[in-house]
């Protein structure tokens, strides 16, 4: 095993501290600030509840977890679905607040009960095309914001699409360092720089922004009213078991790179009810439901810089950050084409990772059982079904795709029985 650089609780000295948190930061950044770009929240609050969230993390994993907390890209269409695309964002602070309570009523579940039955419930043919399902279903949406400008082509914004989205993958394919893992971050910039110069940035809010602003918070009862649906909580909520499928396997590939075991130390219900901790905290004041990242992992992969010291940096450095007015409005600035090129490539890795454990796990298409739960999830998921009870109780899309595989891997025959390996080896998106 390669010896790590800084292991868990080894504190770095005060200029690594610095500079190894601001580079952990900046690798979270990206993505952390898109999901509220996306879907009309606030990216200073992301930040803002990015950290926050972090910090709860590491306090209920009792510093034993080196994870970093952002916004999750499984809630971009049930956050649009719930806020009536934007038009009302309290709805989706209302289901980011259910998803928090569900996220800990599954972890008093597994603390009592253990996680396997999760797994048995979510088996990769259900997982991996709902996770399919994320990202093809927000294609449309990606390639619309790279080409168009008000519904009409515009060769101008594309060529600022196009740029982005390659320079993206030029930083994750050809670089083999920490540029490598932060190719969202560095392909925003390039597509920045390039629309710039194109002139389609419009720099007024920079001028005209502090240097200090205060996060534009949204909070239940000030700045919306708390009125809970089953529609908001039906649009969010099912998509927990999803995410929490993906947690269980980033906590198994973490603890394979920095060799431990997280599902029994700090135990897995620690790490989910963090998760939810943060996820409630995040909604209380208006940021995107949070969840571990993928980044985070990569980062301390090829770093080999396991040190929770440095999360918490990175942490504390992404509210401080969030307070810096010109910053946030710099981010503001973004156009809508720069966002669409990274989106491309970031709502296709997420198809590909449903298309990976699909092909991780040798789910055999030749069994009619496993061509039928997919072959339904993805049409149910991409097509946008719905099942309209009354006009207060609807499931949509995902929400349903994903409900309708869990009870058809439940009711058809021929369910295979998981071993001891299979929980070991889940793979995770």
């Amino acid at each position: 095993m390669t010896r790590p650089i800084l292991d868990i609780n080894e504190k770095p000295t005060t200029p690594q501290w610095i500079t190894l948190s601001f580079q952990h930061m900046f690798a979270m950044f990206g993505a952390t600030i898109l999901v509220p770009k996306l879907v009309g929240l606030s990216p200073s609050i992301a930040l803002l509840t990015s950290g926050i969230a972090t910090i709860i993390f590491l306090l209920i994993t009792q510093f034993k977890v080196p994870a970093y907390l952002g916004s999750s890209f499984a809630f971009i269409a049930p956050i649009i679905i719930a806020s009536n695309g934007g038009e009302n964002p309290g709805n989706a602070m209302i289901g980011a607040l259910a998803v928090g309570v569900t996220y800990g009523i599954v972890s008093l579940i597994i603390w009592k009960a253990g996680y396997k039955w999760l797994m048995r419930l979510l088996p990769p043919i259900v997982v991996a095309p709902v996770i399919m399902v994320i990202g093809l279903g927000l294609a449309g949406t990606a390639v619309d914001m790279a080409m168009n400008v008000e519904g009409e082509y515009n060769f101008l914004h594309f060529s600022a699409a196009l740029v982005t989205l390659f320079s993206a993958i030029i930083f994750n394919v050809y670089f083999k360092n920490i540029l490598s893992a932060m190719p969202v971050l560095l392909g925003l910039i390039v597509g920045y720089i390039y629309s710039s110069i194109i002139g389609i940035v419009d720099f007024t809010a920079v001028r005209e922004a502090s240097w200090f602003a205060m996060p534009e918070f949204l909070i239940p009862g000030i700045h919306y009213e708390f009125n809970i649906t089953s529609t908001i909580i039906l649009a969010m909520v099912p998509i927990v078991f999803v995410t929490i499928s993906e947690h269980i396997g980033h906590q198994l590939v973490l603890g394979k790179i920095v060799n431990r075991n997280y599902i029994k130390d700090p135990g897995l219900h620690r790490s989910i009810v963090a998760d939810g901790l943060g996820t409630f905290v995040s909604a209380l004041v208006g940021g995107p439901p949070k969840t571990t990242y993928g980044e985070n992992i990569g980062v301390l992969a090829i770093t080999r810089v396991y040190s929770v010291y440095v999360i918490l940096g990175a942490a504390v450095i992404a509210i401080l950050f969030s307070f810096i007015g010109k910053a946030m409005a710099l981010i503001q600035t973004i156009p809508t084409a720069v966002l669409g090129g990274i989106s491309i490539l970031l709502f296709g890795i997420i198809a590909s990772s449903g298309l990976r454990m699909l092909v991780d796990q040798k789910i055999d298409f030749g069994n009619n059982r496993n061509l039928v739960i997919s072959s339904v999830i993805l049409v149910i998921g991409i097509g946008g079904a719905a099942l309209e009870i009354t006009e207060a109780f609807a499931l949509e899309g995902m929400a349903l795709a994903a409900i309708i595989g869990v009870i058809l891997n439940l009711v058809l025959p021929g369910r295979d029985k998981l071993t001891e390996e299979d929980f070991e080896e889940q793979p995770t998106a």
